[in-house]
């Protein structure tokens, strides 16, 4: 039996996990049920039934001690213990976990806090994007990503000034049919279960939301067809403008003229960033690991300065400015003494490998003191969020120039006061942040 919590519910007929952490008291409650039947079309869902009212015809629930007694008779309370410490260390609330074993889909939200949605008069009371997984990675590892991702969301949206808390959902399954409304009402349900607005993320395609928004819900938000359309765009702009506060910090002016810049992917955040960048008068060094995209980006901007190196050789180049715009966990302890820029600031998630908060900030100033400015990602990385908000709120009357100047704004500005209130204090920009960030997340709550 694989190590995965949702080998112990289909061992024992269920089909629904919560882990609940209580970070005040440091203790830990499960609750499984069986809470549908198998044959449930969920192509009906919000049609013959809604969230809150869909029934098994025989169910089951175990309490704390039975659930725990279950993980036992498998032998997966060891698997459980690390996924606790996980949540311990990054103080999350709750993992909501659904399995619809006949789809073999692995729903999880990993919700870090919920505090800032708490009387938001939303129904949402969490934002946060939901992210596929191949079935065959190891659950502990997609449970790290996801963790690491929903604890970075709640930080996001206090940056970003939302009243929501931070999630993030990651799916394990085989890539979803947008004609097959099983699949997309179960992922509709659970995200809807979870009081979660999503946005498509890495593994599925932004349409997914126009296809749930058409069928199911209009708790996705960032298809195609939405008034704002995917966030690529608006994710690359505030990258863009942070970046511009670093310059103008480090050089003395927003200008990025004459720099070098490597950046990491040329995907929906990276293309359009590093457009902007040669726009700006810049030269790129890029990289991406499909050979098409990178073709793309190079036959759009012909006679432009641009380089190309392999995925695995960016980190060793040397350029002023690195932005990354893939996936997260590529600056460890071991790289860091080998990087030759003086400025990071991109549009990826988690771009330090830690699981903590206090390990993200060891880091940065590992960074700082190779002489490396730094600002955690979460600070700047917002206009996904951003725009998810605006179009949940609005829904058809958001509109892409407002949200644009929105973004602008509140990146250069956010960014400007961080960097120099981080300066003034002599700590780094991504301890700062964590602190301003704290103290609305956890302020006044008994520690």
């Amino acid at each position: 039996m694989r190590a995965s919590v949702f080998e112990v519910l289909r061992a024992e007929g269920l089909n629904r996990l919560r882990i609940h952490h209580d970070w005040r008291r440091g203790t830990f409650s499960l609750y499984a049920a069986r809470e549908w039947d198998p044959d449930t079309s969920f192509a009906r869902y919000n049609t013959a039934f809604t969230a809150g009212t869909l029934v098994p015809s025989h169910g089951r629930s175990l309490d704390n001690a039975a659930a725990r007694a279950a993980f036992d008779r498998h032998g997966m309370t060891p698997h459980l213990e690390r996924i606790q410490e996980l949540m311990r260390k990054g103080r999350h609330i709750l993992l909501d976990c659904y399995d619809h074993e006949r789809l073999d889909i692995r729903f999880v939200n990993h919700i870090h806090s919920d505090r800032r949605g708490v009387n938001n008069r939303r129904s949402s009371l969490v934002m946060g994007g939901i992210r596929r997984h191949e079935t065959d990675e190891a659950e502990i590892d997609v449970f790290i990503d996801g963790m690491n991702l929903g604890r970075g969301m709640t930080f996001k949206n206090v940056a970003a000034g939302l009243p929501m808390g931070g999630c993030k959902t990651t799916v394990q399954m085989k890539p979803v049919d947008l004609e097959d409304l099983d699949q997309v009402g179960f992922l509709a349900f659970a995200t809807d279960r979870t009081r979660n607005t999503a946005g498509p993320d890495m593994g599925f395609p932004p349409e997914l939301a126009d296809a749930v928004n058409e069928h199911f819900s209009l708790h996705f938000v960032g298809g195609p067809k939405g008034p704002l359309g995917p966030t690529g765009t608006p994710t690359a702009h505030g990258v863009h403008m942070a970046v511009r506060q670093g310059a103008r910090l480090l050089w003395g002016s927003e200008s990025l003229a004459g720099k070098t810049i490597a950046v990491q992917g040329l995907g929906a955040v990276g293309s359009p960033l590093a457009s902007a960048y040669l726009a700006e008068g810049a030269r790129l060094i890029v990289c991406d690991r499909d050979a098409a995209t990178i073709e793309r980006f190079v036959a759009a901007h012909q006679g432009a300065l641009v380089r190309v190196v392999s995925p695995d050789q960016i980190l060793g180049v040397e350029a002023e400015i690195f932005s990354p715009a893939a996936g997260g966990g590529i600056l460890t302890g071991d790289n860091i003494p080998t990087l030759r820029f003086k400025l990071i600031m991109g549009g990826a998630n988690n771009v330090l490998r830690a699981s903590s908060q206090e390990e993200e900030i060891e880091l940065a100033e590992q960074l700082a003191e190779r002489g490396i400015l730094y600002q955690i990602d979460w600070w700047h990385n917002i206009a996904g969020v951003m725009a998810g908000y605006e179009e949940y709120v609005l829904q058809r009357e958001a509109d892409l120039g407002r949200l644009l100047e929105k973004v602008g704004r509140r990146c250069a500005d956010s960014t400007w006061e961080n960097l120099n209130e981080a300066r003034r204090e002599q700590i780094t920009p991504t301890e700062r942040a964590y602190r301003v960030a704290e103290r609305e997340v956890y302020g006044g709550q008994e520690l």
